[in-house]
């Protein structure tokens, strides 16, 4: 199952940064974030319940980047 979010970030280095976070978090398969449509892509593994999995990405990707926000 793929889903698309708006999300929030400043720069390109900051998206790339979410990407990996994102990428290493259970129950996602793969990643993307587009820094210039401010979107990310989230593939998920079979099974995985995406809103546990978001909270998850969510809480990655601020370790890395405080600023960002990702809108469920």
């Amino acid at each position: 199952m793929t889903k698309n979010y708006k999300i929030e970030v400043d720069c390109a280095a900051c998206a790339l940064k979410m990407e990996e976070a994102a990428k290493r978090v259970e129950g996602v398969a793969d990643a993307t974030v587009a820094f210039m449509t401010q979107k990310m892509k989230v593939e998920f593994v079979e099974g995985a319940d995406a809103s546990e999995v978001m909270k998850h990405v969510l809480k990655a990707c601020k370790k890395v980047e405080p600023d960002c926000e990702i809108f469920l």
